[in-house]
C-alpha cells in the first residue's frame, strides 16, 4: 500500500521556511506587515487617499480638488525614451518648496561618499576581510536613521554621477518630525536586526530581516523602529548613474529569479497631524544638510507615475540550479542589477543566498575554489551564513577583492571529493546570506577599517589549509606518468627536428636510401 500521505502544516517562522509557500498565506506579505501594497515591477502606479483626487485625463489641472497643489518629480531626462523614462505627479497639501532654507547640521553618523584614490581618507584591503556584528548604539545614545548611517566603502563619486557606496545603519530611536533624502543616488535598504516602519511620500512599507527596500533618488522618507524593537541594523547599497532593474532572464524564459509580481508598492496616506515643526535631512555629495518646514511632508493625497519606492520579500526568490551536473555561475542568484556604462559588465549585482536543493549528480557540488574578477561583499542576515569562518555571523559582513584567491577550507571539502553516489539535498537551511559583488575596486573607509572596532583584516589563518594537503607531488601514478610524459616528450622532440632542422631531415633521408 503507498504511504499514508502527509498534510502540510503552515510554517510560522520565516527565518526557518524554505520558502516563502511554506507560509501557506493567502496575502503577498507576512502576517505581522500590517499595511496594502500594490504589486507589479516598474508599472505607472497610481493611488489616492480620498477616492476621485486624482486629476482625470489630465496631470495638471486648473484646480485640483480639495486645494492640493500639483508637484512633480523626475527621476531621468525629460526626453529619456519611453521604456526609460521616469516621473511621477504628486498632489499634497503644501508645497515642498514652502520651507525656511537650507543650513548643515551636526551628526553622528561617518557618511563619506568620495571613493577616488586621491582621497587619502579611504584605502584598499589588499586581503580578505571579516567584520564581526557591527555595533549597535548604546542604550544612553539616541540614534536615529541619520545619525545611525556609517560608510564603509565603495567606488566612485555621486558628483560624477558614477559608483556605488556600502552602508550599515545601527539606530536605537525612530526619526521624530524629521526625514531623510537622498539626493546622490538609489537606497537598496536590507534589514538584518529588527522590524522597521518606513514611511516614505508614497505611503507605508514595513520592513523586516530577510526583505529589502528601494529608494529612490530625491524621494523623502522616515525611518522608525517596528513595535516592540528596541534596536535595528541593516546593510544599504547606494548606487550613482544608475539604478536597480530587474536582470534578464535569457533561456530560463519569462519567470523565475526574483518574479515582477513581487514586488510591492505603497498606497498613498498622509500624517493624521499635518502641522508642525519639520525637519528634512538632504544627503547631497556624501554631505548632511537641512532643511526645516511648518508642515509634514508625508500630505500625498494622491499620486500617480513610476518613481516609488517598492519592497521585495527575499524568502520568494525563485532560485535556479544545476539539475544535472557541475555548477551555476552565482550569477543566477541575484536579485536586482544596476547597469554601469560598460553594457557587458554591472555597476553592482545584489544577490541571495538562502535555503534550495542540491543535485548535480558526480559533480563536487561545494564552491569551487574561484579568482572572480568582482569584488565581493556578504553579509549574513540570520542563521549559519554561507561564510569562510565561525566568524561570519548576523551582523557583520566579509570581503574579497577582485581576484582575491578564496574558497572554503571545511572538513566537507575532503569528503566532497571522493567518488560517491550523491543524493539530492537541501542546502543553507535555516540562514539567508546577501552579497554584493560589483566591477569595482572597493576603496574602505576609516569606520570600516578601524572605527567600527569589529574589523578583521588579516585573512584566513594559513592552518586551515592542512585539511587540503598536496597530493599529487607524492602519488606514484603521478610521478609514474610525469616520468613517462618527459620521456614521451624527450622522443617527439627528437622525431620533430625532421621538420626544421636540415641536418636532421639530411639524416633521415640518409637512412631511407642506405635501407633500400
Amino acid at each position: 500500500m503507498p504511504a499514508p500521505m502527509k498534510e502540510r502544516e503552515p510554517a510560522t517562522d520565516p527565518t526557518k521556511i524554505f520558502h516563502y509557500t511554506d507560509l501557506q498565506r493567502k496575502k503577498p506579505t507576512r502576517e505581522n506587515d500590517p499595511y496594502t501594497y500594490m504589486h507589479g515591477w516598474n508599472n505607472r502606479h497610481q493611488s489616492e487617499v480620498i477616492p476621485g483626487t486624482l486629476p482625470v485625463a489630465q496631470n495638471n489641472p486648473q484646480e485640483v480638488r480639495f486645494g492640493l497643489y500639483t508637484e512633480g518629480i523626475t527621476y531621468s531626462a525629460f526626453a529619456a525614451p519611453r521604456a526609460h523614462n521616469y516621473s511621477t505627479y504628486m498632489y499634497r497639501v503644501r508645497p515642498a518648496a514652502a520651507h525656511n532654507g537650507y543650513k548643515k547640521i551636526e551628526s553622528k553618523a561617518h557618511i563619506q561618499n568620495c571613493f577616488l584614490s586621491l582621497n587619502p581618507e579611504v584605502e584598499t584591503l589588499p586581503e580578505q576581510a571579516e567584520w564581526g556584528p557591527f555595533p549597535l548604539p548604546e542604550d544612553s545614545d539616541k540614534i536615529d536613521f541619520v545619525d545611525g548611517l556609517h560608510t564603509l566603502g565603495g567606488s566612485g563619486d555621486p558628483n560624477l554621477r558614477e559608483g556605488m557606496a556600502l552602508y550599515v545603519y545601527a539606530i536605537n530611536a525612530s526619526m521624530e518630525k524629521r526625514a531623510f533624502c537622498n539626493t546622490d543616488g538609489d537606497f537598496l535598504i536590507c534589514a538584518q536586526q529588527g522590524n522597521l516602519d518606513v514611511q516614505t511620500e508614497f505611503g507605508m512599507i514595513f520592513l523586516q530581516p530577510g526583505e529589502i527596500c528601494v529608494i529612490q533618488r530625491g524621494v523623502r522618507f522616515r525611518i522608525a523602529l517596528g513595535p516592540g524593537v528596541e534596536k535595528a541594523r541593516g546593510y544599504i547599497t547606494e548606487v550613482w548613474g544608475s539604478m536597480w532593474e530587474l536582470p534578464d532572464l535569457g533561456p530560463l524564459g519569462g519567470h523565475s529569479l526574483a518574479n515582477p509580481r513581487d514586488f510591492l508598492y505603497p498606497v498613498a496616506h498622509i500624517d493624521e497631524d499635518l502641522s508642525g515643526d519639520w525637519a528634512v535631512v538632504n544627503k547631497n555629495n556624501g554631505k548632511y544638510n537641512c532643511l526645516e518646514q511648518d508642515h509634514s511632508p508625508f500630505d500625498l493625497v494622491a499620486w500617480h507615475g513610476n518613481v516609488v519606492p517598492y519592497k521585495y520579500d527575499l524568502t520568494k526568490f525563485a532560485s535556479q540550479n544545476a539539475t544535472s551536473i557541475d555548477h551555476t555561475d552565482p550569477s543566477v542568484n541575484t536579485v536586482l542589477t544596476a547597469k554601469s556604462r560598460d553594457p557587458n559588465t554591472p555597476l553592482a549585482d545584489f544577490l541571495w543566498f538562502g535555503p534550495r536543493w542540491d543535485v548535480a549528480s558526480n559533480t563536487f557540488r561545494l564552491p569551487y575554489f574561484h579568482r572572480n574578477s568582482a569584488s565581493e561583499f556578504l553579509a549574513c542576515l540570520y542563521g549559519e551564513g554561507l561564510g569562510r569562518s565561525d566568524d561570519f555571523q548576523p551582523g557583520g559582513g566579509s570581503f574579497e577583492g577582485g581576484h582575491t584567491p578564496h574558497g572554503g577550507f571545511s572538513e566537507a571539502y575532503v569528503d566532497e571529493m571522493r567518488i560517491q553516489e550523491s543524493e539530492p539535498r537541501k542546502i543553507l537551511e535555516n540562514q539567508m546570506t546577501i552579497m554584493v559583488e560589483s566591477s569595482r575596486t572597493f576603496l574602505w573607509t576609516e569606520y570600516a577599517r578601524v572605527g567600527c572596532g569589529t574589523t578583521n583584516t588579516r585573512g584566513t589563518d594559513p592552518k586551515v589549509w592542512d585539511t587540503l594537503p598536496d597530493r599529487f607531488s607524492n602519488n606514484p601514478e603521478a610521478k609514474a606518468l610525469l616520468k613517462r610524459v618527459k620521456e614521451d616528450k624527450k622522443l617527439m622532440e627528437e622525431r620533430s627536428k625532421v621538420y626544421f632542422d636540415d641536418g636532421a631531415l639530411k639524416e633521415l633521408l640518409n637512412s631511407k636510401t642506405n635501407g633500400c
